[in-house]
């Protein structure tokens, strides 16, 4: 059996198929990034889905794309997290911009974007990608991320910068307080995850004239920093997968439109787009070898 991965830093989309290339399950777990989880972590947080496990030795193939997974040193974390489970697997291990412009690819050279937990991009030519400046992570980058956006509404909130209703709401969602949030950010794990699930509320006042400015001029940052580097990014169409660009499209579209770049794909989770192009192209020369 085939099992297909794509992985940010919140959650980790699994697809299951068999030796046909025919679908059998889907599952998910939290998102596994080496640069956050070690290789004992990486077993257990897989191991925590029984349904998954069910499957663990009948395994014969992974192709994991993930958040994190981008020099040697980090793919090898993962690579030994996955094979402590999936024991008698043939493991592959790739960063999810590639996976991004996999399950984003339709023919023809493109740039193809993360909008998630975190955002980065690249230019793919139907083979190989290319990075032109490097994600920062979420403290120095970032840039239209959950995380990005959470840090503004924090910061908008005891700035005293939100207008009445947003307080107001915000309030009652979450009581914060000033000594929580340090805390939480600079002394518990995982911060950027934290950050970014303050999307939820965002998402929630997603019409409302403030969030429609913040996250429209996110973008157009995000496409300033990470998309205008590439020297052909106005003949190529350009793509975006994850949660960000899908749920506030409108922004996007905005955004996109204000910078003068082709719009591609907007899509919520590259597994299906994934799923395909193994179907189409992987599962066929492992039959064949």
């Amino acid at each position: 059996m085939i099992l297909v991965a794509d992985s940010g830093s919140t959650k980790c989309d699994w697809a299951l198929l068999d030796e046909n290339g025919k679908y059998v399950g889907g599952f998910e777990t939290i998102g596994l990034n080496p640069y956050f989880h070690n290789e004992i972590q990486v077993e257990a947080a897989i191991c925590d889905n029984a349904e998954l496990m069910k499957y663990a030795t009948a395994v014969s193939h992974v192709f994991f794309y993930g958040a994190g997974s981008s020099t040697g040193q980090m793919c090898l974390i993962m690579h030994r997290g996955l094979s402590r489970v999936f024991t008698r697997a043939e493991i592959v291990v790739e960063h999810d911009l590639l996976g991004s412009a996999l399950a984003t690819y339709d023919g023809e050279p493109c740039i193809s974007c993360i909008l998630g937990t975190g955002s980065n991009s690249c230019y793919f030519d139907g083979e190989k990608v290319y990075e032109e400046v490097p994600s920062l992570a979420y403290i120095l980058g970032d840039e239209a991320s959950g995380s990005y956006f959470g840090k503004k509404l924090l910061q908008a909130y005891f700035y005293k910068q939100l207008p009445d209703d947003l307080r107001n709401d915000f309030e009652k969602e979450y009581a914060p307080t000033k000594d929580d949030i340090i805390y939480r950010i600079y002394r518990q794990p995982h911060a950027n995850t934290y950050l970014a699930g303050f999307m939820k509320f965002l998402g929630q006042h997603r019409s409302h004239p403030l969030i429609v400015q913040w996250v429209t001029e996110g973008m157009r940052h995000f496409i300033s920093i990470h998309v205008k580097c590439f020297a052909n990014w106005d003949k190529v169409p350009v793509h975006f997968v994850g949660s960000i660009g899908y749920f506030f499209e409108n922004c996007l579209r905005d955004a996109a439109r204000a910078e003068g770049i082709r719009l591609g794909r907007i899509i919520r989770k590259p597994i299906e787009g994934l799923v395909d192009y193994h179907v189409k192209y992987k599962i066929p020369q492992l039959i064949n070898r």
